[in-house]
Order: C-alpha cells, then structure tokens, then sequence
C-alpha cells in the first residue's frame, strides 16, 4: 500500500443507506450504494486506481459494501469519523450541508488530514464484529431497562421490566460464550489473540473488540494507532485553555472497551498501575491520568504485537518518579 503522500487523487464520499455522492475530478457524481453499480460508474471510471486514496465516513454499517469492494480491488480506503470532518468544515468556513457538498468536503479533509487508509478485514473478524457490535447493543439494552425500572412506581410494569432484563442479561451471557468460541477459532489471528490474551488487564471482550475493530494494531507507529482510537492528546492554545490538551474522534468503540480494560489495569497490572499512580503524585487530574494510562496500555499491545512477543511484567522501581 502507498504511503499517504504518494496518492496521486483523493476522493471523497458521502453515504447514505441508497445512495452515494462522489466528489471525482471536480464534480459530484450520484449513484446507488449497490456493487455492480459502485464498479460501474465509479472505479471502473478512475484513472489510476491504485493511485487512488477514497475517503468516507462512518456510517454505521452504510459504507460497507464500498469499503469491501476497494479492499477486493486493492484501492486504499480511509473511514473517517463525521465530527472530524464536520469540525474542519466549519474551520474551512463551509457551514452550508448538502450531500453533494459534503463529498467534497471530505475530499478537502482527505487532502488536508491524510488520514490512514484502512485494513482489510477477515470473514471472520467481520463475524466476531458483529457479535461484538450485538453485545455493545445489549448492553445499551439492559442499561435502559435499568434506568426505566428504577424510575417506575408501578408493580406490575416492575415485574415486566424486570424480566426482560434477565432474558437480555441471558443473551450476553450467551453471545460472551459466543464470543470466546468465535476467538478460539481464529486460526490466522492466533498468535495475535495470545499477545493480547497475555497482558493483565486484557480480557476476552476487549480483545475480541480489538480483533475485530483494530486490525491496524501492530502494524502502525504509536502515535498512529492513538489516533486511530481517538486518544492521541491534541492541542488546544485559545484563550483561556491555553496549553490545554484534549481527546477527540477516532474509534468510539474501541476507546469505551480499552476505557474499562485500563480501569482493570490500574488496580491488577503492575506496568500500567505503576504509572497511573505516578501521574496522580504529580498532580495531575484522575481523568487527565486516565487517558494517559489507556494510551499507555495501547502503546504496550502495539508493541507487542508488532514484536510478536507476549507480555511479561517488568520490574518496577518504586523510587523512580
């Protein structure tokens, strides 16, 4: 794959669920989100596919069929988060929002931002994705029902409540299991799962989500793969937040597992608990802190991957600062 300077065209594209709007060679064509239709009237139409970065945005689910073709042909293909995109609109100064706009916003993005193409993805980590993104909806599921039985003042309607919270809480319990057998057969990620199985703090859930969510973990540099998941600290110097530092973007699902794997590791993995405490002796702010450890056990599984060697935990020094 090229590198990001070395594109000759950036091309962007705005989805929806029917249709997609593509910014090509200065104009906005419209087409069916639709295989053979996508090949037709788009790639077949590129000058120099390989030389071709296309942008597009998360969609939830409607830029796959695109996505999965350039992979099938080998034409690089970046899935960009919305708010990016929106924030450096409103920077450029395009607040007007159509679709066709928008594809050529995200043209200007591409061009502007380079942001990482994609890996492709296995059937069968497009498998564990979606037990992964079913057991993400779960969760939202139960919490709601929880949240509505501790507001309610009928009985009844409690009782009511209270069942389908068991019936949801049997279905995770369910797809974890589910989960678990889905990793235990990932013959070509193997030796990748066992990695990331290694370090104290990692479990089933998050590694299943990294599996299928990350596949980029390894193969880029530090700073890349943290701005890949949305936590690579980025300036912020207007005002009275001068010297500020903040979070944004990147992979929303990928930050909320390693959000709760990091909280493990603070308090069970010495590497990253050692460091977590250092920072609070320093002053600095729990969440500050936080984030700052998730970036450092992201750090630890780049690494190890890309080294192909398992976690051992390291002497700590406990008078070092």
């Amino acid at each position: 794959m090229k590198s990001q300077s070395n594109y000759a065209c950036v091309v962007g594209v705005d989805v929806a669920k029917d249709k997609l709007d593509i910014s090509l060679e200065g104009k906005v064509i419209t087409i069916k989100n639709r295989k053979q239709e996508i090949k037709t009237k788009f790639i077949d139409k590129l000058s120099d596919p390989q030389g071709t970065l296309v942008v597009v945005e998360a969609t939830g689910g409607y830029e796959a069929v695109l996505v999965d073709l350039l992979h099938e042909l080998n034409i690089a293909v970046s899935v960009v988060n919305p708010r990016r995109v929106r924030d450096f609109a409103n920077a450029i100064g395009m607040d007007a929002k159509t679709d066709a706009i928008d594809a050529e916003v995200i043209t200007q993005y591409g061009q502007v931002a380079k942001p990482q193409p994609v890996v492709a993805k296995t059937d069968h980590q497009k498998k564990t994705e979606a037990f992964v993104n079913r057991r993400v909806q779960l969760l939202d599921l139960i919490n709601q029902e929880q949240n509505r039985l501790a507001q309610c003042r009928d009985d009844e309607i409690a009782k009511f409540i209270k069942k389908s919270i068991k019936s949801l809480v049997k279905e995770r319990d369910l797809l974890d299991k589910r989960i678990a057998q889905q990793l235990a057969s990932d013959k070509l990620n193997e030796r990748k799962i066992e990695i990331l199985k290694s370090v104290k703090g990692v479990g089933v859930v998050t590694v299943s989500t990294l599996i299928a969510k990350l596949p980029e973990l390894g193969a880029f540099n530090r700073e890349e793969i943290a701005k890949l998941v949305g936590i690579a600290p980025m300036n912020n110097d207007t005002g009275k937040k001068s010297g500020k530092r903040f979070i944004m973007g990147g992979r929303g699902s990928v930050r909320k597992v390693l959000y709760m794997a990091t909280l493990v590791a603070t308090r069970f993995n010495p590497q990253i608990k050692d460091f977590y405490k250092r920072l609070l002796a320093a002053g600095k702010e729990k969440k500050v802190a936080l984030v700052a450890a998730m970036r450092k056990l992201l750090t630890i599984l780049n690494t190890l991957v890309k080294k192909d060697e398992l976690w051992v935990a390291p002497a700590i020094n406990k008078t070092s600062v």
